[in-house]
């Protein structure tokens, strides 16, 4: 009879494989460094929408136990917000770019619908494999769809650097650090590269406008009038048909985002894990689904602490445990939400302007991996037409419903690229 849980026997090599185990004290520290490495997109995620990054922290780390336990502790992932949300979420609240978003009840519906469609795929996936996930969404499918919600988001990225000298002098300073730090800094520092670029521009902005007066300054009395410890301000969904049409799709991203994951991981870990593939899915739907119901972003697995884990070749699951504790006691600290919140909306910006714009150039990497031939004309047509589709944001009317861009991207990309590919 099969085990739940692996063993965990002590690693002896210098590589340690998803179900060896370090020595506790080394695997407490090793947990806080994969906290490090996903807070700075886990936290920027949440803010670039509004939301509360207190309780998208919380459940990223509830997220990540709930995927340890379906994957049956044997896939090393942490599950963090989810960047793919971002252009849906903006589109359907009308989110103006700082400050709390005061219309997400609806996202977060459409939030729980991608879970739970995601949720739905991990089923199949389990009962079937991952053979007709891999046919109906080839590298030109995934890569079309993800760059279309990276141009989508263009037009807020540079809402965000746009303004007085002030905002884009910092936006664009903080753009400037992120990029310099993640091609120059030493490999530790540029895992973190977004949440020191954070600090920079935070810095910079504290400066210019709290000590030389040349803007609004940063309020420091809501981060003095914080508890340490308290309960987060959960917000119920509400399900609305617009949203649930318009966010669902997302779902389609998150499993090709997970699925090249876990294949990397395998790679890395020279053991196949496509054995465990729908539980993840399985494990990631839920995961959203709890988080929307909530308050919190969806998720997905983190590349940021893929990167940790290819630096280190430590691959063992029980860091994960860990990650996912310490992700929820910050979570519960009402002060260190007090402190994200102060986060000035130029710096954002600039993050906005370098996270977005990776979006959509990381797709390309997808089509140069899997040597993409952009000479047959299906696959030139069908990313033709999911880039101009998300880029300008077609949005599809039928009866009371529309259908924004990066839906009619997906739809666009999927059903063109099986069109094109009857006769063949």
């Amino acid at each position: 009879m099969a085990r739940l849980f692996p063993a965990w026997t002590l690693a002896r090599g210098p590589v340690v494989g998803p179900e060896e185990r370090l020595p506790a004290g080394a695997t407490i520290a090793m947990g806080l460094q994969h906290v490090v490495a996903m807070s700075g997109a886990t936290i920027l995620g949440p803010l670039l929408m509004g939301f509360d990054p207190n309780i998208a922290i919380l459940f990223s780390g509830i997220g990540t136990l709930i995927f340890f336990l379906l994957t049956g502790g044997r896939v090393p992932s942490y599950l963090g917000s989810s960047f793919a949300f971002i252009a849906v979420v903006v589109a359907y609240t009308a989110y103006p770019g700082s400050g709390p978003n005061a219309n997400i009840a609806g996202a977060l519906g459409g939030i729980i619908a991608a879970g739970a469609l995601y949720a739905v795929i991990g089923l199949v996936v389990m009962a079937t494999g991952t053979g007709w996930i891999e046919k109906l969404m080839p590298p030109v499918v995934t890569g079309a769809v993800g760059a279309a919600i990276g141009l989508n988001l263009a037009p807020v990225a540079a809402r965000g650097v746009q303004g007085s000298g002030l905002v884009t002098t910092v936006g664009l300073a903080t753009l400037l650090a992120v990029a310099l730090l993640a091609c120059y800094a030493p490999p530790a520092l540029r895992r973190v590269s977004i949440l020191a670029g954070t600090v920079i521009g935070y810095l910079l902005y504290l400066v210019l406008t709290n000590g030389f007066g040349l803007g609004p300054a940063i309020d420091f009395s809501g981060i003095a009038a914080a508890p340490w410890f308290g309960m987060p301000n959960f917000v119920a969904p509400r399900f609305e048909a617009g949203a649930m049409l318009l966010i669902a799709p997302v779902a389609i991203i998150l499993v090709a985002e997970n699925l090249g994951h876990i294949k990397a991981v395998g790679a890395m870990t020279g053991k196949s894990l496509d054995r465990w593939m729908g539980r993840a899915f399985l494990g990631d739907g839920v995961a959203t689904m709890l988080a929307g119901s909530g308050g919190g972003t969806g998720v997905t697995t983190y590349v940021e602490n893929i990167g940790v884990m290819a630096m280190t070749r430590v691959y063992s699951t029980l860091i994960f445990v860990v990650a996912a504790l310490f992700a929820i006691l910050l979570g519960f600290s009402p002060k260190f939400g007090a402190v994200l919140q102060t986060v000035p909306g130029p710096v954002l910006g600039g993050l906005a302007v370098a996270v977005f714009g990776l979006i959509a150039a990381a797709m390309a990497r997808i089509w140069v991996d899997n040597k993409v031939d952009f000479s047959d004309p299906r696959n030139l047509l069908t990313v033709g037409v999911t880039l101009i589709a998300g880029a300008g944001d077609l949005t599809v009317n039928i009866g009371g419903f529309a259908i924004g861009g990066i839906g009619t991207a997906t739809v666009a990309a999927i059903g063109l690229y099986q069109l094109l590919g009857l006769r063949r």
